[in-house]
């Protein structure tokens, strides 16, 4: 199958590993890629985020499936572009797109739909957002409405920081302001072809910069899957309560959701809750979902891009475990420091059950530098968590970068000997 992959990050990376791992014999191009993953497929320098000419190219070159990475082209309406033009495309149209991109319009779906979450009001002034912030009280949670990559949402007990949060987001739209929720968090992705949800492995992520979850909220700093805490019948109830409703509502308003359905969950005193959708693959939880996929992903994409999940196979996983860890510049989230040589990388993808997703590196004349706040991701699979945690740390220590960020206490909760 000649499959396209939009997007240049670790996720993309991620499952374009996923799809070279097939015995089957994919062309796979990637658009506009990396400098890891331009070391293992072909990669062509053109907008992600132009439906016209992603369409194009998909023609030109006989394209069979085009794999939407990233939230922006989603929301830019690449996908619609393609349907247009007859072109199978993993992603969501840009107004089913709005579940990640508006944060108001999926409170909306979910009030709709009668998902459960918390409480919110969207905010348009600094005044609204005072209001709401006495309404719900410290611990203060504010969202930016739109885009952010993922590093739109405050949880904080400081007025201040909230307002100031608020104020800035303001100037790019309007804000969420919510009531707090506590609890263990849950990434679960689930493939949508429309009518169809069929679920894939929980995952659990890392959104502070520092180990205990110190510091401000980044994409993420690391994850691991499966979770041996889940309660059981965990997914059934996602499903029943939070996707199908939600993929039903969206089909009732003549706005099908084709795609990955990202749903971030949080496990309360009162029960689950979705804490926010997103409208694609999470970044860094498909780095660990999908090393332990052992059901063709391109046989998943392809029936959901197509309108027939109901029979294609259902996803298995192995009983192997997953964890990454993610590498970051100095200064990320705020001002990550770029351009920084990036050393070590061959001997960390030598050791044993590790791999490496690149987010954002290049390669210059004296090797790869880094080019942005995420440098890549640490991946390693093990028959347990001591073990892939051992190797994770093992191989991210063969890296050097100067000033590197890394969280030691990654799937720290799951391995027995962390404790």
């Amino acid at each position: 199958m000649k499959i396209l992959v939009l997007g240049s990050g670790a996720r993309e990376h991620a499952i374009i590993t996923a799809l070279l791992s097939e015995r089957a014999e994919h062309h796979i191009v990637a658009a506009p890629g990396n400098a890891g993953i331009a070391e293992a497929v072909e990669t062509v320098a053109l907008d992600p985020t132009s439906g016209a000419v992603v369409a194009d190219y998909a023609i030109e070159n006989g394209i069979e499936l085009v794999v939407v990475g990233p939230e922006a082209p989603l929301v830019a309406g690449v996908a619609d572009a393609l349907h247009t033009r007859g072109i199978a495309v993993f992603g969501p149209s840009a107004k089913a797109a709005q579940l990640e991109g508006s944060k108001a319009f999926a409170k909306r779906i979910m009030e709709a739909a009668g998902v459960p979450t918390g409480a919110a009001v969207r905010a348009a002034t600094l005044a609204e957002v005072e209001q709401a912030l006495d309404r719900f009280g410290a611990p203060y949670v504010v969202k930016a409405d739109g885009l952010a990559a993922g590093k739109g949402v405050i949880v904080t007990d400081d007025r201040a920081a909230a307002l100031a949060h608020a104020e800035h987001y303001l100037q790019q739209g309007g804000v969420l302001i919510e009531e707090h929720l506590a609890g263990q968090e849950i990434s679960l992705f689930l493939l949508s072809d429309g009518a169809t949800v069929v679920p894939l492995s929980p995952a659990q992520d890392y959104k502070r910069i520092g180990d205990g979850d110190t510091g401000p909220n980044t994409g993420g700093m690391g994850a691991y899957s499966p979770l041996p805490w889940a309660p059981e019948g965990l997914v059934d109830e996602v499903i029943d309560t939070v996707a199908l409703p939600t993929v039903r509502q969206l089909a009732s308003e003549d706005t099908p959701f084709i795609g990955l359905l990202y749903c971030g969950l949080i496990l309360t005193e009162k029960g689950l809750r979705v804490i926010e959708f997103n409208a694609r693959f999470g970044d860094p939880e498909t780095q660990v979902v999908l090393p332990r996929l052992t059901t063709p992903l391109s046989a998943l994409l392809y029936a959901a891009a197509t309108g027939t999940l109901v029979s294609a196979p259902p996803p298995t996983f192995s009983d192997d475990v997953a964890v990454t860890v993610v590498l970051a510049s100095a200064g990320y989230p705020d001002t990550p420091h770029t351009g920084r040589p990036l050393t070590g990388l061959a001997e960390a993808a030598a050791v044993e059950g590790v791999h490496l997703c690149h987010a954002a590196t290049a390669h210059t004349d004296e090797g790869f530098v880094a080019t942005g706040g995420r440098v890549l991701s640490v991946v390693a699979t093990g028959p347990d968590f001591t073990v892939a945690r051992e190797r994770a740390y093992r191989a991210i220590d063969l890296i050097h970068l100067e000033g590197g960020q890394v969280r030691r206490d990654i799937a720290a909760r799951v391995d027995p000997a962390a404790h």
